[in-house]
């Protein structure tokens, strides 16, 4: 796992427009980074969803804000055009994102164990360092942690 102070990680994914994307490109300006399980589900939705609600947040504060997920650019795609929401979402079907911020972990459901990406939130300052990271984070809560954070 990153620990605070530690610098973005030198990793790429596409964006929904299929632009290959390093994260270090986002050095320069706050920026949050949230990991999300799946397009198109009900906590991921709901976790876009407020995001989107409250955006100007982002711009008011000149905060970068990217979603990441397994999902392949097409999946992002329909999910950002369903919803209209308004911040870029990264694909990152090779995995190498989730591996480099260390998200991507074993998981068990009704006893069944298979691997998934933890829902995860990174907040980085304007020099690429990460400042705070939120663990298990709850789609409907989210948002107002990372308000909390900048008040």
């Amino acid at each position: 796992m990153l620990e605070i102070g530690d610098i973005i990680p030198d990793v790429s994914g596409f964006d929904e427009d299929c632009k290959e994307i390093n994260l270090r490109e986002f050095i320069g300006k706050k920026t949050v980074i949230y990991f999300y399980p799946k397009d198109n589900t009900p906590g991921c939705t709901k976790q876009a969803c407020e995001y989107t609600k409250n955006y100007n947040f982002f711009l008011e504060n000149n905060i970068n804000l990217i979603g990441v997920s397994k999902d392949s650019v097409k999946k992002h795609n329909n999910f950002k055009g369903k919803y209209n929401l308004l911040f870029r979402l990264i694909s990152d079907e090779s995995l190498s994102i989730n591996k480099a911020f260390d998200v991507w972990k074993e998981k068990s459901l009704y006893g069944k164990k298979y691997f998934g990406t933890d829902r995860t939130t990174f907040i980085f300052d304007e020099y690429g360092k990460l400042l705070i990271l939120f663990l298990k984070v709850k789609p409907d809560k989210d948002f107002e942690n990372i308000k909390k954070y900048f008040e």
